[in-house]
């Protein structure tokens, strides 16, 4: 079976790290497998290696400066459209908004759902949702938001994880994040208003610990979240609070940076599934997760939950004090495999042909 899958960007993104990881899977499988993608900043190749069994065809998209993110996401969309070749494929399989409204028949994985204010970015949403002829969930929770929302049926394939290599990371016995940093708590993602950055930013503020710095890995988005990046130090400066902004960390260093945290925040407003979050727990990491219905689905008893800052932070504190004990998350962690998602994809592919 000859298969496309198609993703927005080069960068390390969790639906780029899903696309990659099914990818290299269904390659392992048996299967002709190319990943298509935009070639953001110039970029000619996406943040990690990717096996040479998954053909990659990176379409170049140039920055240009001061273009609005509506514009850019339309841009985004026409280039791609104009680079992609359907009639190759037995399946196209977009991963991602842009990428469902830049092929014409397609099966798209609903990540999570968004929601947007500028009339073209809605209208993108929209087509994304109703346009392709068949529709994947990582979870039951957003398949029941898509349900809800549009009468229809998508189909539950979760997340794989990578779990040998962020458990290979807490077991090496390295320590070089912590003698950098301290001992530290490890947002993943950027500072934005998904993740509730702010909301961690409050909820540190009221952690009794003094030897403990907050630390944010990643970031790369389309979006323009300049006003919220300016209210988070503005907050931070008030709060008192000085925050280690890393940016995006080599692939090859994230597990590391993960195993050595002494705790995870996953505090995002909406989630389709929580990858980052499964990573600390393949890395035996605490998790302190908002309680939301998808995060209690994914995760069960194997994270705490908080839905406030004053909870958050003490849940935190709790974490930082008398971590639980790793092994039913790690468990869980290596129970997702990308092979069983790769099986479970081949499946679903097969009953529409």
């Amino acid at each position: 079976m000859k298969i496309a899958l198609l993703t927005y960007s080069s960068k390390p993104r969790g639906g780029v790290v899903h696309t990659l990881a099914l990818a290299e899977a269904l390659a392992r499988a048996g299967q002709d497998v190319s990943v298509w993608s935009l070639g953001r900043g110039g970029d000619s190749a996406f943040y990690r290696a990717v096996d040479p069994a998954v053909t990659v065809r990176m379409v170049p998209f140039e920055h240009r400066e001061n273009e609005g993110v509506g514009d850019r996401i339309l841009r985004s969309i026409d280039v791609l459209e104009q680079a992609f070749t359907p009639e190759l494929y037995d399946i196209v399989h977009a991963q991602d908004c842009i990428s469902a409204n830049a092929v014409c028949r397609c099966i798209r994985t609903i990540h999570h759902l968004d929601e947007f204010t500028t009339p073209e970015l809605a209208a993108c949403h929209e087509r994304a949702i109703t346009t392709p002829y068949a529709r994947i969930c990582v979870s039951a929770a957003v398949a029941e938001d898509v349900q809800r929302g549009w009468g229809l049926e998508p189909t539950v394939i979760p997340n794989g994880v990578d779990a040998r290599r962020f458990s290979a990371a807490a077991q090496s016995g390295r320590s070089h994040w912590r003698d950098k940093l301290g001992r530290y708590v490890l947002a993943v993602g950027g500072i934005e208003p998904r993740k509730g950055s702010l909301d961690l930013l409050d909820a540190f503020a009221r952690l009794h610990a003094r030897d403990v710095s907050l630390v944010f890995a990643g970031g790369e988005t389309l979006f323009d979240y300049r006003d919220y990046r300016a209210e988070f130090d503005r907050r931070a400066a008030e709060l008192g609070i000085e925050p280690v902004i890393l940016g995006t960390v080599d692939d090859d260093e994230l597990p590391h940076l993960v195993a050595q945290a002494a705790v995870l925040p996953f505090f995002s407003t909406k989630e389709g599934f929580g990858l980052a979050a499964m990573e600390a727990l393949a890395a035996s990491t605490p998790v302190v997760a908002r309680d939301l219905p998808v995060l209690r689905e994914v995760f069960g008893d194997c994270v705490t939950y908080a839905s406030t800052a004053t909870t958050m932070a003490i849940e935190l504190e709790r974490a930082l004090d008398a971590p639980r004990d790793p092994s039913p998350g790690l468990t869980l962690a290596r129970s997702l495999t990308w092979d069983e998602a790769a099986r479970t994809h081949l499946e679903f592919y097969s009953s529409l042909r």
